[in-house]
């Protein structure tokens, strides 16, 4: 279907295979990745927030849309909601004994999660990548990774809209002797680097493969290594970039919004 979201795909593909962990994984992950419409109790002061708390089964939760015109539905009209990703939702949700409703009533994604489903999710998010100086010597062409990797992988870098120009997936071999799988981001926007990090590291985390490990770099558009990793890469493109939006609560991971 046409207005089918990303959420509302992942949601039937693990409707679909109700035994296929990887599926369930993988609906997780775009949760996390999703921008979501939480819905408020009242205006948001500052990055405090106060979610409207419903409790459909008995237990609390917040409920949220990954469209507005979802959440408008919903609510049959305008009501006061906050933008943010699933990811600062699950840390923000994490130990509280809140669970949540997604999409309740007005699309075929409509899910409860109880609280320990996301008290799981916080705990899947991984940590900020460290950080390491090393020169790769040699590429070759990528080979190893698992085709469903390779799939969420390209899947969530087409979501990364104008954090840069593209991306090559090679074997680099580094000074030292060490070897590795290395997604190299070419003219990636200033600042946008964590970010891209970030993604990349959870797109392993909900895998399921535990030894699955591929390192990010970032180079110049004009770098003379980016025409080798060509000559041997695996090319992801990322969208360009809309207009730029105004900050809402929720949209920096590293500071997730507090509840009143």
């Amino acid at each position: 279907m046409a207005n089918m979201t990303p959420i509302d795909v992942a949601h039937a593909a693990m409707l679909a295979a109700p035994e296929d962990e990887s599926a369930r994984r993988r609906f997780y992950e775009v949760l996390a990745a999703s921008e979501l419409c939480l819905l408020l109790g009242r205006e948001a002061e500052g990055d405090v927030l106060d979610p409207a708390i419903f409790e459909p089964e008995g237990a609390p939760c917040v409920l949220v849309f990954d469209r507005e015109e979802r959440l408008a539905e919903f609510a049959e009209g305008a009501s006061p909601y906050a933008a943010l990703s699933g990811r600062a939702l699950a840390l923000m949700l994490a130990g509280r004994g809140i669970g949540l409703g997604l999409n309740l009533g007005v699309a075929p994604s409509a899910i409860l999660l109880p609280a320990e489903a996301m008290d799981w999710l916080a705990g899947m998010l991984p940590e900020t990548p460290e950080e390491i100086a090393v020169r790769p010597v040699e590429f070759l062409v990528p080979k190893g990774l698992p085709e469903a990797v390779l799939r969420a992988l390209d899947a969530r870098l087409a979501s990364l809209e104008g954090l840069a120009e593209g991306a090559w997936l090679v074997v680099a071999r580094y000074e030292g002797g060490g070897q590795g799988h290395l997604l190299g981001f070419v003219g990636t926007t200033p600042g946008a680097e964590s970010a891209l990090a970030r993604a990349v590291s959870e797109v392993l985390a909900f895998s399921g493969l535990e030894a699955a490990a591929l390192d990010v770099g970032f180079f110049g558009a004009g770098d003379p290594v980016v025409a080798r990793m060509a000559g041997c890469g695996l090319r992801f493109d990322l969208p360009k970039a809309a207009a730029p939006a105004p900050k809402a609560p929720g949209s920096d991971p590293q500071r997730p919004p507090r509840l009143r």
